[in-house]
């Protein structure tokens, strides 16, 4: 499965559609999902894409729980640099453990 995480955007043909983190969430806990795309802002959900990024990492670290592949599509600049550091040590943890 592939999710994409975005409000507005609808996904691209073959993604399922995530427009809440939550429910981001709730899809990588109980699906095999190989792709995620994320957006940061989410208009008037109260998580966005990184607290998706961090619960991944968590799951990585505590559970070795094996990340999805990462593509990152915010257009929200600083956003998408704390994002990019979350994919980095993430990265890191699936390669090094802890």
């Amino acid at each position: 499965m592939k999710v994409f995480l975005d409000d507005l955007r609808e996904p691209p043909k073959g993604w399922e559609w995530s427009q809440s983190a939550h429910w981001c969430i709730k899809l990588l806990e109980n699906n095999d999902v190989d792709e995620i795309s994320l957006d940061h802002d989410l208009g008037l959900d109260d998580q966005n894409g990184y607290d998706v990024l961090l619960w991944i990492e968590e799951q990585v670290v505590t559970k070795n729980y094996t990340s999805p592949k990462i593509h990152l599509h915010t257009s929200n600049p600083s956003a998408r640099h704390k994002m990019q550091l979350a994919v980095s040590r993430i990265k890191r943890w699936q390669k090094y453990g802890n």
